[in-house]
């Protein structure tokens, strides 16, 4: 079953966080990770709002935390340090077959 990484972001210091981007897709490579929406438009309709939106596929659960976890998105996440307030959140996908 997938699981996924929705992360919102608001960048603060876009030339600095170059290096967070330069950085990240070593780890969403190893994991496997697939961009389903990386976008700035949108209309935060409750709680606290952010510039930017991501959503990122995985496997299963186990890889979207393994990949957070990981040393090459820990480098990612240590060059984003002060350029960028950040929410991510881990979720488990639905199992269509389920939901049959």
């Amino acid at each position: 079953m997938p699981a996924y990484w929705i992360a919102h972001v608001t960048v603060t210091d876009p030339q600095r966080y170059q290096a967070y981007m330069a950085a990240a897709p070593e780890a969403f490579r190893q994991y496997n990770a697939r961009f389903l929406a990386r976008g700035e438009q949108a209309e935060s309709l409750e709680g606290a709002p952010f510039t930017k939106h991501v959503l990122i596929e995985f496997d299963d659960y186990q890889s979207a935390l393994a990949c957070y976890r990981s040393e090459a998105y820990q480098r990612a996440k240590q060059a984003r340090t002060g350029c960028a307030e950040v929410m991510i959140t881990i979720v488990d996908g639905l199992n269509i077959m389920q939901q049959a």
